[in-house]
Parts: C-alpha cells; structure tokens; sequence
C-alpha cells in the first residue's frame, strides 16, 4: 500500500492484449491505494471495465485519447502525425499536473520520445536513459543503461552513474551506493577506449567507486550500480532473459514440468517484467516496461511508479547529477 494517493496514467492501449491485461492492472493497482488514469480509446475501455465488473466509484478513472504508436513506427513521426495517441495523452497529464506519474508497456521509443516531448530531461543530459534492477539472482543491483543510448561518450557513463546511485540510495535504501564500471577486466586500464576514459571520470565523481566490475561479479555483490553503454546493457538483458527461459526448458524436460526448480527458473525469466523499469533523468516519473506484461505486471509497474514519486526519486536524481557533473567537468 503506498501513502497518500497518488494519481498514475497508463497508458492503457500501448502493449501487448491492450486494453485487458492493462485495465486489470490498474484495477489491481487501485485496491493497493493509487489512482489510476486509463488512458486510451473510451468505447473499449468502457467494455472492458464493465467486463471485469469494476465497482462504480472505483479508482480507475478514463481519460480519452485516439490511437496508439505501434511498435517498429517511428516515435516522433507518429508523435508528430497525431498528437492525441494514447502516449503523448498520458505523458501530458503528468506535465500538467493531473498525474503525479506514467507508466507505459507499449513501445520503448514512443514511451522516450513523449516524455522528453512533455516533461524534458535534467540539464547537462542528452538523452534518458533506460535502466534498474532485473536480474532475479541479483536484484540489489541496477544496471543502466539498458538500451536508450547504444553509442555512448564517457561523460554519459558517468551521467548514468549518478543516475543510479541516486535511484539506490533514494529508491533502494542504499546509504552509499557502490558504483562499478562493466569491463572484460577488473584492473584499471582492461576495456575499451569507452571504459578506459569514464574510469579516472569516475574517480573524481565523488560518488563511491568500486572500479571495473566484470560480468560475472554481478551477481557477487561488488556494486550496487553498473554502469554500461545501452548496446552492452541490452544485449545483457536480453541474453540474462533468453538464458533462464532456456534453463527453464531444459529444467521441465529433466525434471518434469511442474516442480519448483522448474517455476523457480521461469519466475527468473520474467523478474524484468515484474515492475518495469524507471526511465532516468526526465523531469517526471516514468515507468516502462515489456508489452507482453500480465496484469500483475501492470500493478506492480503502477505501484513502483508512485513510489518513486513518494520517495522523491526525480529530485534526488537531479540533484546528484549536477552535484557529479559539477565535480567531473572542472579542471583537474
């Protein structure tokens, strides 16, 4: 249950089965204590609110809009061609103040575009970045970026950097949250020309630098943040998706289907889906997720997206990134 209500948009037409799974969502959301705006199309909304029986009074209330983007359009063109879709409406409310946050499965690129559109991003940052904890084996630990920026200069690993610390420590309850650099090495010097020039960025960021972190020791509590450029961090998150759904698979067919080691594997594949993710550094609160989410899904992302408005998350990003950026674009 979150504190004092807070009021969400979803949008509710963006995602795979819209607007089912999506309207269930926010009815599950609802009963956990947070307002929700369905925004979408009325008539089908309308439907399936009274297919589900929802109760008159309830805190699921529909804001209209018209369309939806489509996954594989390109985002700001059809941003553009109809400002009325599902997305853009959503990501207004929150800019004017009718919703304290956004929550989105539907397309990552529309979900980016409307929100820097509408809310804008931290002075001294470029673009969002995508990122947070989803790996099941390591869940203390927030990997960004996970895919928004695939070609990255050192200054934005560092951006990311006091991104994800701030998110730890205001989100996570991390007092001092390790920052690591994802290397093939852990000696200063190992990686590429990227890694090697954020590393002594990094040292003078004054954020608690733990140095490079290689793969394997995410898992062994070496940093409670890595840092990566997005074509890295999303083959990463792919690949730690596919892997235990693989795992899973070949589980069922030594052990039979329905044993818990078979549930435990599968419930791995789908630990990034659980809540969504937080897109860093816009000027709002912004959850996005997978299309393919169930409802369950969708009520944890609505849930997660206040709370990262209760807990101050955006300010405290903000704030550690001037106070990072300050330190690492003066002179040494």
């Amino acid at each position: 249950m979150t504190g004092a209500r807070c009021t969400v948009a979803l949008d509710a037409m963006g995602g795979d089965a819209a607007p089912a799974e999506q309207v269930k969502g926010a009815l599950l959301a609802a009963e956990r204590g947070v307002r929700v705006l369905l925004v979408g199309d009325r008539k089908p909304l309308e439907a399936e609110l009274a297919r589900q029986g929802a109760p008159g009074g309830c805190a699921a209330e529909i804001v209209p809009s018209e369309g939806v983007v489509a996954e594989g359009e390109n985002p700001v063109r059809a941003l553009r061609a109809n400002p009325r879709v599902s997305i853009a409406v959503a990501a207004g409310l929150v800019r004017d103040g009718r919703a304290d946050a956004l929550v989105s499965m539907g397309s990552t690129g529309a979900a980016m575009a409307a929100s820097v559109l509408s809310l804008g991003t931290f002075e001294g940052l470029e673009r969002p970045a995508l990122g947070g904890p989803f790996i099941a084996l390591a869940p203390g630990v927030s990997i960004i970026d996970l895919g928004s920026q695939v070609d990255c200069r050192p200054g934005q690993l560092v951006s990311f950097a006091a991104l994800g610390a701030a998110f730890a420590r205001a989100y996570q309850g991390v007092a001092e949250p390790r920052v690591g650099l994802l290397s093939v090495g852990g000696e200063q010097g190992k990686g590429n020309r990227l890694v090697q020039d954020a590393y002594p960025l990094l040292e003078r960021s004054g954020l608690r630098f733990v140095g490079n972190v290689e793969g394997h020791e995410i898992f062994l509590d070496k940093a409670d943040v890595v840092v990566c450029d997005g074509f890295t961090g999303n083959v990463l998150l792919k690949y730690t998706e596919g892997l235990a759904e693989a795992a899973g698979r070949y589980l069922a067919r030594v052990l039979g289907a329905d044993t818990e080691a078979v549930r435990a594997i599968r419930g791995m594949a789908a630990e990034a889906e659980l809540a969504g993710g937080p897109l860093f550094g816009v000027n709002g609160g912004v959850v996005i997720g997978h299309g393919r989410s169930t409802a369950h899904h969708y009520a944890n992302a609505i849930v997660r997206a206040a709370e990262v408005v209760e807990k101050g998350v955006v300010d405290a990003m903000r704030n550690e990134m001037a106070a990072v950026l300050a330190k690492t674009e003066a002179p040494e």
